[in-house]
C-alpha cells in the first residue's frame, strides 16, 4: 500500500441534548486527526507536485495529517449504511446548513445547528476531513498539516501573484494571501523595490504602478495607549503582510507580484480525501470508527470552491483508491461553474475563488476541459473530459444557478467551446436552478444591498438539495433513474448569446444591467512542468482567443425560462437574477462576486404607471393573498411530481409564502 493511515479520535459527544431523530435515535460527534505516510515514489493517478521535495522520515516516507470529524447515529444498527462526505468550503462545514436548513456552524452540536434534522432522520454518517492545507487555525475551520517543499533543505522560491480589493474605506493592511484565514507565501525580501504593486479600476484596464516607496511589507498593530495618549498603532515589518499607509482605495483592484518561498505540498489534499474515505468505507477492523456501520455507499457534497475541488478530484483520477476500488459512488457538485481547483501546483493558493468579471478575473481555475463528456477545445485542438475513467467515475449531479452562467462560465459545462450543445454523459445529470443566485441561505430573511445596487436574491431553493440526495441514493443503490437534465439549451433558444438576452430582458427604469457575462480567453501560463503550471505573471491572454459564453433566456419579467423553477419563481413577486451590480466607489457597473438580485414588481397599477415599469403589478397577477398562495401550492405540487422536492417540504414552502412571503419580501397590500 502506497499510503498508510492512522486515526486518533476523542471520545464521542452526544449532540442536540440527546434528541432522538425519529426512528434513528440520537447522534454523536467524534473529533480527531488522521495521520498519513506515503512513499514519494508511489504510483499515483497524477503526480503530486513537489512530493519528492518534501521532508522524509527515517523510513523515507512523507508525513502529513488532517483533522477529521464524524457525526454518526449512536446506535450503529440504525445507520442507513451511507457515508456523506462534506468537502465544506474553505475549511467550513456546509452540508448540515444546506440540507437541514440549519444555522451555519463549524461545531454543529446544538438543536438549532441541527436544523430540521433531515440528514439525521435519514441515518447518514457525516464525515469531514481537512483537505485544504493552507488554512490557518481559527473559527473552527478544518485544517491540515502539510510538509513544506525544499530544494535539498534550502528554501524553494518563485513568483507569487495576489489581488487585494478593499470592500470598506480605510483598509491599509492585508495578508499576502489576501485572506486572514489563509497562510501566505513569505516574501524572500522586505525590499519593496524587488516586488511590484499595481492597481487598476477594472480588470481589462492598464495597470498603474504604485511606487515602491509608497508601500511596505509590514503589518499594522494597535493596542492600549499610555500616558493619556489614547490608542496607539505601530507598523511592524512582516514578510507575510502588505501595508499601504494611504489605504487601499475602494473600487480599485490591487495586484502584488513578489518572490515568495516555502510552498506547501498542496496536492496531498486530494490524497487525504481519497485515503480517509476509502478507509472509512472499506476497512473492517476496529481501527475504523464506522466499521460497525457497514457502509455500502458513499457520497460527497461540495459547493462553489469545493464543487470545483470535486471536479478536479474526479478529473485527476483520485476517485479510485490504491486497491482499485471506487471512493465515492455519487457526487453532488453545487455552483462550481466550469472550474476546477488550482490545488496541485507550486505556490497554490486554494482559498482564491474562481475568476469573476471583476474579482480574481485572471485566476486559472477555468481551464479546458470544462464539460464532463469528451469535447474539443477549438482554440488549441485538445480533446479531453472531466469524466474519462468509466471504472471509477461516480454518478454526478452538477447543480448550478443563474450566477454561474453570468460569473462562472457555466454554459461551458454543457456546451463545447464554440457554444454548441453537448449531451451530458450517462453518469451525469445537470440541473440549472433557474433565476437563483450562487449563495441561497436556507434561513434567508429580508434582503440587503451591501455594496451592490440591488437587493440580494431571495429565492428559496434548499428543498432541492434534499430531493436530490434521495434521488442520488436511489440511483446509486436501486439504479432508479433520477430526473432528466434540466438546463437551458441553444437548440431550443433557452440558452442564448448576450445580445439576444439584452433584447429579452425588460427595460426597468433606473436598473443597471450587466455589460456582458464574464468572458473567458485562452491564457498563456507558461510551460507545464513537473511542478505544475509555471504561471506567467500577470497571465497573458492569447489574442483573439475567446471561448463562447452563453446565458439563460428570460421571459417578459426577466425571469429565466429553463431549469428547475422553484415555487417562488413560478409564483413570482419580483424579477430574480443571478447577477448584481457594484455601486459607486466599489467598481461601479461591474457585476459583484456571486451576488444575485431581487427587483420587486410594482405593487399596484398606479405605481406601475407612475414608475413606467413594463412588468405587471402584483395586483394584476394575483387578486388577493389567497390566489397567490394557491399558485405557490400548485407550483410546489408540480415540483414534487418532478422529483425536485420532497413531500415534507410542502408545508415549509406554504408557510414561507404566507402574507406575501413577508419574511423575504416587503409588500404592503
Amino acid at each position: 500500500m502506497s499510503t498508510k493511515i492512522k486515526l486518533q479520535l476523542e471520545n464521542a459527544q452526544i449532540i442536540a441534548d440527546g434528541k432522538n431523530f425519529d426512528d434513528i435515535g440520537a447522534y454523536e460527534y467524534l473529533k480527531g486527526w488522521v495521520y498519513y505516510t506515503i512513499d514519494p515514489k508511489s504510483p499515483l493517478p497524477t503526480k503530486i507536485v513537489d512530493l519528492e521535495n518534501a521532508p522524509k522520515n527515517r523510513n523515507g516516507r512523507v508525513e502529513y495529517s488532517s483533522q477529521i470529524h464524524i457525526l454518526r447515529p449512536t446506535d450503529s444498527t440504525k445507520s442507513n449504511r451511507r457515508l456523506l462526505f462534506d468537502y465544506g468550503n474553505r475549511g467550513n462545514k456546509r452540508v448540515i446548513q444546506y440540507f437541514n436548513d440549519a444555522a451555519s456552524s463549524n461545531n454543529p452540536t446544538s438543536l438549532e445547528q441541527c436544523g430540521n434534522g433531515f440528514l439525521f432522520r435519514r441515518g447518514y454518517s457525516i464525515v469531514w476531513v481537512a483537505w485544504q492545507g493552507d488554512l490557518l487555525p481559527g473559527d473552527g475551520r478544518m485544517i491540515m498539516r502539510l510538509p513544506v517543499a525544499t530544494n535539498n533543505g534550502d528554501p524553494i522560491t518563485g513568483k507569487v501573484r495576489t489581488e487585494f480589493i478593499a470592500s470598506k474605506e480605510g483598509e491599509t493592511t492585508f495578508p499576502l494571501s489576501g485572506w486572514t484565514s489563509t497562510r501566505s507565501h513569505p516574501s524572500i525580501s522586505l525590499d519593496t523595490s524587488k516586488a511590484q504593486l499595481t492597481r487598476r479600476q477594472y480588470p481589462d484596464e492598464k495597470r498603474e504602478i504604485v511606487p515602491s516607496s509608497n508601500w511596505r511589507f509590514a503589518r499594522l498593530e494597535g493596542g492600549q495607549g499610555m500616558d493619556f495618549q489614547g490608542s496607539e498603532t505601530a507598523v511592524i515589518p512582516s514578510d507575510i503582510h502588505i501595508h499601504l499607509p494611504s489605504t487601499f482605495e475602494t473600487g480599485w483592484i490591487y495586484e502584488l507580484i513578489y518572490t515568495g518561498k516555502s510552498p506547501l505540498v498542496m496536492g496531498l489534499g486530494h490524497l487525504a480525501v481519497r485515503d480517509a474515505v476509502s478507509f472509512l468505507r472499506y476497512d473492517e477492523t476496529t481501527r475504523n470508527p464506522l466499521s460497525k456501520y457497514k457502509i455500502e455507499k458513499s457520497f460527497c457534497f461540495g459547493r462553489s470552491q469545493t464543487g470545483r475541488c470535486i471536479r478536479d478530484f474526479i478529473y485527476l483520477g483520485f476517485n479510485e483508491d490504491q486497491a482499485g476500488r471506487k471512493v465515492f459512488d455519487g457526487a453532488i457538485t453545487h455552483v462550481a461553474g466550469a472550474g476546477k481547483m488550482w490545488l496541485n501546483h507550486r505556490f497554490s493558493n486554494a482559498v482564491v475563488p474562481g475568476g469573476q468579471q471583476y474579482e480574481e478575473h485572471d485566476n486559472i481555475s477555468d481551464q479546458f476541459p470544462f464539460a464532463y463528456n469528451e469535447s474539443t477545445d477549438h482554440l488549441t485542438g485538445k480533446v479531453d473530459a472531466i469524466c474519462k475513467r468509466p471504472k471509477s467515475d461516480p454518478l454526478i449531479f452538477h447543480t448550478q444557478t443563474s450566477t454561474e452562467y453570468w460569473q462562472r462560465r457555466g454554459s461551458l459545462v454543457h456546451t463545447d467551446t464554440n457554444g454548441n450543445d453537448l449531451e451530458p454523459p450517462k453518469n451525469v445529470r445537470i440541473y440549472h436552478w433557474a433565476s437563483a443566485q450562487h449563495v441561497g441561505d436556507p434561513l434567508q430573511e429580508r434582503p440587503t444591498r451591501g455594496i451592490c445596487q440591488n437587493l440580494s436574491n431571495v429565492l428559496q431553493t434548499s428543498m432541492i438539495f434534499r430531493a436530490l440526495l434521495v434521488a442520488m441514493d436511489n440511483w446509486a443503490t436501486e439504479n432508479i433513474p433520477p430526473p432528466e437534465n434540466q438546463l437551458p439549451k441553444s437548440f431550443d433558444g433557452t440558452l442564448v448569446d448576450f445580445k439576444d438576452w439584452k433584447t429579452q430582458f425588460p427595460v426597468i427604469p433606473r436598473l443597471v444591467t450587466p455589460q456582458e457575462p464574464n468572458k473567458l480567453s485562452l491564457y498563456d501560463f507558461g510551460p507545464e512542468t513537473d511542478r505544475g503550471i509555471l504561471e506567467v505573471l500577470p497571465p497573458r491572454r492569447v489574442d483573439n482567443s475567446e471561448y463562447v459564453i452563453k446565458v439563460p433566456s428570460v421571459d417578459d419579467d426577466g425571469n429565466e425560462l429553463a431549469g428547475v423553477r422553484v415555487p417562488m419563481l413560478n409564483a413570482p413577486l419580483a424579477t430574480y437574477t443571478g447577477w448584481n451590480i457594484r455601486s459607486k466607489n466599489f467598481g461601479e457597473g461591474a457585476m459583484h462576486e456571486f451576488s444575485g438580485s431581487t427587483i420587486n414588481f410594482p405593487e399596484t397599477n398606479a405605481i406601475r404607471r407612475m414608475t413606467n415599469d413594463p412588468r405587471k403589478s402584483i395586483k394584476e397577477r394575483y387578486k388577493d393573498k389567497a390566489e397567490y398562495i394557491k399558485k405557490v401550492r400548485d407550483a410546489a405540487s408540480a415540483l414534487i411530481k418532478q422529483g425536485f422536492m420532497l413531500e415534507e417540504d410542502f408545508h415549509r414552502t406554504i408557510e414561507l409564502a404566507q402574507d406575501w412571503c413577508t419574511k423575504r419580501h416587503d409588500i404592503r397590500l
